[in-house]
């Protein structure tokens, strides 16, 4: 297998760390095979958009959900660290409300599977980063809402401590309890 996969705190919320091959000449190693996805992190999934983000430290994006046409999203960085966040949004989960995060970086090649119906986003902790995330539908902007990243009944622990660099859109999310969630 060229994965493992760990368990995070929300069943459905995976981190997926792959098998690295290095030697003198630099590394290899498969950032995505649909066959061990589908067999070992979560099934009936196809990717149909890749996308690609960079950004400069202390920028924070999200927390982005699409509330019709939801997409699962399989992040990764390339360049630099972030700490990535995925919040249940699902009514009818037990872990309604719950957020999971880790930090991913261009070193420890993690990647986080956050499934439909989760808000997503992440903080910059290095100079930059670049992300790479395949999604599992396309973007439709007109479906797009955004969790205020802050809200303190969701209470994710961001680190830096710092106060975030936030678009207009990513300042002014809803509050949970104002949020349009998922049946």
């Amino acid at each position: 297998m060229a994965i493992e996969v760990k368990e995070t705190a929300i069943a459905e919320v995976k981190i997926i760390e792959p098998t690295v091959f290095s030697d003198s000449r630099g590394h290899f190693f498969e950032s995505f095979n649909a066959r061990e996805f589908e067999e070992n992190v979560a099934r009936g999934h196809v990717f149909v958009q890749d996308n690609h983000s960079r950004s400069t430290r202390g920028v924070l994006r999200g927390l982005h959900y699409q509330i019709q046409r939801p997409q699962g999203k399989l992040v990764r960085v390339m360049v630099g660290e972030v700490f990535d966040v995925a919040v249940d949004l699902r009514l009818s989960s037990p872990s309604f409300g719950k957020w999971v995060g880790t930090r991913l970086s261009a070193k420890n090649y993690r990647q986080l599977w956050v499934p439909p119906g989760f808000a997503h986003g992440f903080i910059v902790l290095s100079p930059s980063a670049e992300l790479l995330y395949k999604t599992t539908d396309f973007w439709f902007p007109e479906y797009e809402r955004s969790l205020l990243w802050s809200d303190p009944e969701v209470g994710i622990d961001w680190p830096n401590g710092a106060e975030p660099v936030l678009s207009p859109k990513d300042a002014s999310g809803k509050l949970l309890y104002e949020a349009e969630c998922f049946a």
